[in-house]
């Protein structure tokens, strides 16, 4: 398992649109930067990258670069799924806070919330966003808290062969197979 860490700020500039996990938000500011400025999206791709030890998206994906002028985060976020699959990475969870003054985003956290899942090929439950105010209305921030990602293991043995003098226990949870030590007498 490997855990990493995102963080992302960008200023509140006339003329754009908020866009916030994917989710349009009707409010009269939106974020300033190269791509949408999606914090939310930018700090999990971070987040994620930094997991697999794979930079951060100012190295693949560089605001200096026409080609990510105006581009979904959605769209890089995307990209970044696919150098972790390639990797054969998973992710297990997701932890984002967004701090803002304004707008409020609770209408808006499940819509993201599907999103940021979809994206992440997990469910729902494994995604949780947050929003929280903090006395800087002229910024918007949004950190990703330790997201695991993993490896799948093959298991060693098989759930329909006994195992009466095996090593290993097997333990089913949440569609992962995990192995525990275990001495057994006859």
């Amino acid at each position: 398992m490997r855990i990493g860490h995102g963080y992302d700020v960008h200023r509140f500039a006339p003329e754009r649109k908020l866009i916030l996990g994917g989710v349009q938000i009707p409010y009269e500011l939106g974020l300033d930067g190269h791509s949408d400025a999606d914090v939310l999206i930018h700090a999990v791709m971070d987040a994620l990258l930094g997991a697999a030890g794979m930079r951060d998206i100012g190295k693949l994906f560089p605001n200096t670069d026409p080609a990510y002028k105006g581009i979904s985060s959605m769209k890089l976020l995307d990209a970044v799924m696919q150098r972790l699959s390639a990797a054969d990475l998973r992710v297990g969870n997701v932890d984002v806070t967004v701090i803002a003054q304004a707008p409020k985003l609770s209408p808006y956290i499940p819509a993201m919330t599907q999103n940021l899942a979809d994206a992440l090929q997990t469910d729902p439950g494994r995604v949780n966003i947050k929003a929280t105010t903090e006395e800087q209305p002229a910024t918007l921030c949004a950190c990703s808290k330790n997201p695991r990602i993993h490896k799948p293991k093959p298991p060693r043995y098989a759930p329909n062969i006994p195992r009466r003098f095996s090593e290993d226990t097997l333990l089913f949870r949440q569609n992962t197979l995990q192995f525990r030590p275990c001495v057994r007498s006859v």
